[in-house]
């Protein structure tokens, strides 16, 4: 009990030492009352700041609102016919059955213009277009490109539809926001959002088949293509048209025909039934340390000309070989797939200033480009384009139309790249005019008769069932 009575004692005796301490402290410290201060407001700008960044976040709705009533969904019906026995197997008969593919399109006119992708409407018996409010129109093709994967169709709605206005797509930077709209999953327009990942992608460089593709990472499915990719201002700066995957479902690559080329090619189509291809009359490739090392120039980005094509515009112009093309119109040039994105929304006559390094000097030459003209053999499995007159000098030939590259991996393996046709079925070949004539007059079933000079100077007939 007193041990208690002790503890107790103590414990009063620190709580009214500890009160008095305060009070001596509040005595000698009076209390202050907080008051307001104005400050100057801290301003923070961006590190990538320009006279035209907003500063504000971006809102996607403005584009979204502007586009999705002028992206339609597009119905292509094929007709097949599956063999049920025997006989029609063997002659090719069979019970018709339909086939329904879909995509997706572009309205570039207020009277019913459509841009889609080739593969879209490939072998279409009838194609169908379903606008944003579900009406749907039958649709007339008006042409296709197989190259860059773009078609042209046109529907009559019997009144002024919403359209999408081109953009510059030389303009469009890595990094920029932009917007993908199709129709996925035969849904209506559906909006995804991303960025610009990279410029003038070419998904393969073996090919043959020079690409340029705007690559993005905005989500990008099966009904996707032939629709739009538009800036934040509802502009088209491309058409979805691929996607890289392991799955076949979209995993963040996605790639578009840049807009001035899908321009290019419709204007073309609408004018002259067909595109009119330019091009410098050069042959070359990328650069990197083990080319430039090997080429003895000091650069590792451009296009080193390999040879320049005799009579042509780069040759006219002066383009030597060994010369590197740094620059066309100013714009820069790092590898070939920018070189040939930027001249596949030229045409020919145009005049381009190229900017090459020769011998560690800058020389920007004006060339006049001249018209590429080919002609794809599907019977034969190669493309062909009229012979120079070197070459033909060459093998002392009149005429004839070179071999330009292999369509198939079975004809890649004879490498007839160079070789000069100078007959189709004993008619002689004097240019691409020639070459459509004589197939076109002539019945799919019979066999072809191929009469060409080789790289030895060698003639040789080939006849293809």
């Amino acid at each position: 009990m007193k041990q208690t009575m002790r503890l107790f004692a103590v414990a009063l005796f620190a709580g009214a030492a500890t009160l008095g301490g305060y009070k001596l402290l509040e005595k000698d410290a009076p209390l202050q009352l907080a008051t307001s201060q104005t400050e100057s407001p801290i301003n923070y700008t961006a590190t990538n700041f320009s006279d035209s960044t907003p500063t504000t976040m971006i809102d996607f709705t403005v584009a979204a609102e502007a586009t999705v009533n002028s992206v339609v969904h597009v119905i292509n019906k094929t007709i097949s016919r599956q063999p049920t026995n025997i006989h029609e197997f063997l002659r090719g008969g069979g019970q018709p059955r339909e086939l329904i593919g879909s995509g997706s399109g572009v309205i570039i006119t207020p009277d019913g213009y459509i841009i889609t992708n080739n593969h879209v409407i490939e072998g279409a018996s009838q194609i169908e277009i379903t606008l944003n409010n579900n009406s749907t129109y039958p649709a007339e093709l008006i042409g296709t490109d197989p190259k860059t994967d773009i078609a042209l169709v046109k529907i009559d709605a019997g009144t002024e539809l919403p359209f999408i206005t081109f953009s510059d797509s030389d303009t469009v930077k890595v990094g920029e926001w932009v917007l993908a709209v199709g129709n996925p999953f035969r849904l209506t327009s559906t909006v995804t959002a991303g960025i610009v990942s990279a410029k003038a992608r070419d998904l393969n460089e073996l090919d043959g088949n020079a690409q340029s593709f705007i690559q993005t990472d905005a989500a990008v499915n099966r009904g996707n293509s032939g629709g739009a990719l538009v800036n934040t201002r509802g502009e088209l700066i491309g058409i979805n048209t691929a996607i890289t995957s392991e799955t076949g479902s979209y995993v963040g690559y996605s790639f578009a025909v840049p807009s001035n080329i899908a321009r290019k090619v419709t204007e073309d189509i609408m004018e002259f039934g067909n595109v009119q291809r330019a091009i410098l009359g050069i042959s070359g490739g990328n650069l990197d340390s083990a080319r430039a090392e090997y080429y003895g120039v000091n650069d590792t980005e451009g296009v080193y000309v390999g040879s320049v094509e005799s009579g042509s515009g780069a040759d006219r112009g002066g383009i030597k070989k060994g010369d590197v093309i740094k620059k066309l119109d100013g714009l820069s040039v790092t590898k070939f797939s920018d070189l040939t994105g930027y001249l596949g929304a030229k045409r020919p006559n145009d005049i381009v200033d190229v900017t090459v390094i020769r011998d560690g000097d800058e020389k920007t030459i004006p060339v006049t480009l001249i018209k590429l003209e080919t002609l794809e053999i599907p019977d034969v499995g190669v493309e062909v384009r009229k012979a120079n007159m070197a070459d033909l000098q060459k093998y002392g030939l009149k005429h004839g139309v070179e071999i330009t590259r292999a369509l198939t991996e079975d004809v890649a393996r004879y490498k007839m790249e160079g070789n000069i046709i100078v007959q189709i079925d004993d008619y002689d070949t004097k240019d691409i005019d020639d070459v459509k004539k004589i197939l076109n007059n002539r019945r799919k079933s019979d066999p072809l008769k191929l009469t060409f000079v080789n790289k030895k100077g060698e003639t040789h007939s080939f006849i293809f069932r």
